[in-house]
């Protein structure tokens, strides 16, 4: 598993063990879902500027969001060693408004947008109700099994 990390903003610092962690959750989703690990993940992190920019650019909403996933099409890259999954860009802004809102860790809360975007990036949405629960209910047991829990410990 590759992860590729491209930090755009400074506004918020990112530190060595937050990448850590958030690596932890890539592989962790992957493993969860039974996919083999040679899979390539960008992972962005943003201002609220540019994700609104992303988010009206791409979905046509005029807003700042807290993440984006933008999945690649597998078949494109059939004979590669690696596979491209896609990427995943963060508001970093976004995720500490959010951390403080819900009365959680920062890293937390960078976790759950990585998990996230992760099973958007392996196919699932949320787009009603039925949709919404299988995806929260893998997040959750992904967070758990790493023991990320809610509240402001990690």
């Amino acid at each position: 598993m590759s992860l590729v990390i491209d930090n755009r903003q400074d506004k918020v610092e990112v530190g060595q063990e937050l990448l850590k962690l958030l690596e932890g959750v890539v592989v962790a989703a992957l493993k969860y879902e039974g996919l083999n690990p040679d899979y390539e993940v960008s992972l962005s992190f943003v201002d609220n500027e540019e994700i609104r920019s992303l988010n009206k650019l791409y979905r046509g909403k005029d807003y700042a969001t807290d993440v984006l996933s933008f999945p690649m099409e597998d078949e494109e890259f059939a004979n590669v060693e690696e596979i491209l999954l896609g990427d995943i860009v963060i508001s970093v802004e976004k995720a500490v408004e959010q951390a403080t809102e819900y009365n959680h860790a920062f890293e937390r809360e960078m976790a759950f947008l990585t998990v996230h975007s992760m099973f958007h990036l392996m196919g699932y949405d949320h787009m009603d109700k039925e949709e919404e629960q299988e995806m929260r209910g893998k997040e959750e047991a992904v967070l758990d099994q790493l023991g990320i829990k809610r509240g402001n410990e990690v």
